[in-house]
């Protein structure tokens, strides 16, 4: 039951109307901002760039009027897999690339854990959650139709080369969307797994043989339902005589605004300080 309530906190997808400045800006500002702070956090390979980034993100929860368990929401399905990936550096990294010539910390055998590796596993942690927070703030703050509209009309440019915007765009708002439902669709098929037995009892040597047969009895159910969502979205899109982008016109047109260029000045700020603090060899 613990493991299906999980899947609650998945909050990419979800949209949260708080009225802030942040849901008032373009979608293609923010569609922008976010690309340059995800640069920001990825060229980021220090202590100091990557708390910086960290602080930066952290600062837009409060701004977007957002409440703080959201960014905490979206941080908590990774860290099983920044756990995993944390302690396979720490074993590890410590035989490879710059960290093999340092004096190990710590070492039993072949396993040596250095001040690199540990330098590494900090700075790859605080990446992830710069990552996983932007990607939620961008889509608890923007509405998949206005998601769609920002791609659209950035890549629209592109058509000239035959590059298909709206279909593009429509294609991630579509994928957004279906990530809170997957999850909670997931969650009903574990409950109720859980409320008839399956996988229960089971233990010992054969514990890992008999997850996996859960999951598979777990991964089918959720195959098929998704499948059969997909078939209901074509028919309601052939339904309404959908053809793709060509000739669509818009209810709302979009409108740059002076604050839009703002925002996509000071990710561009951020970006330049932490590319000159990575140029000066800040640790």
């Amino acid at each position: 039951m613990a493991n299906a309530a999980l899947l609650r906190h998945v909050t990419i997808g979800r949209y949260l109307p708080t009225g802030s400045a942040v849901h008032r800006l373009d979608p293609r500002a923010k569609l922008v901002a976010i690309a340059l702070l995800v640069a920001a956090a990825v060229v980021a390979s220090g202590y100091t760039t990557s708390v910086l980034m960290v602080l930066v993100v952290a600062s837009l929860v409060p701004l977007s009027r957002l409440p703080a368990e959201q960014a905490v929401a979206s941080v908590r399905p990774v860290m099983p897999l920044v756990a995993v990936l944390a302690v396979l550096q720490l074993l590890l990294g410590g035989t490879s690339g710059a960290a093999a010539h340092e004096e190990a910390l710590a070492a039993w055998g072949f396993i040596r854990i250095t001040p690199t590796s540990i330098r590494v596993v900090a700075i790859m942690a605080l990446r992830l959650v710069s990552l996983m927070v932007l990607v939620s703030l961008l889509t608890s703050t923007t509405t998949p139709g206005a998601l769609t509209m920002g791609v659209d009309r950035l890549l629209r440019p592109l058509g000239a080369v035959g590059l298909p915007s709206h279909e593009i765009a429509l294609v991630i708002a579509i994928a957004l969307r279906f990530l809170p439902i997957l999850g909670e669709q997931m969650e009903a098929i574990m409950l109720a797994q859980d409320a008839r037995g399956v996988g229960q009892g089971s233990g010992g040597r054969l514990r890992l043989l008999a997850n996996a047969r859960r999951m598979a009895a777990l991964v089918v159910p959720l195959f098929a339902d998704v499948y059969r969502r997909a078939d209901e979205m074509v028919m309601a899109m052939l339904a309404r005589c959908y053809h793709g982008g060509n000739g669509r016109t818009s209810l709302n047109e979009l409108r740059y605004r002076p604050v839009d260029a703002a925002a996509v000045g000071i990710a561009l700020l951020v970006l330049g300080v932490v590319i000159a603090l990575q140029g000066l060899g800040m640790p």
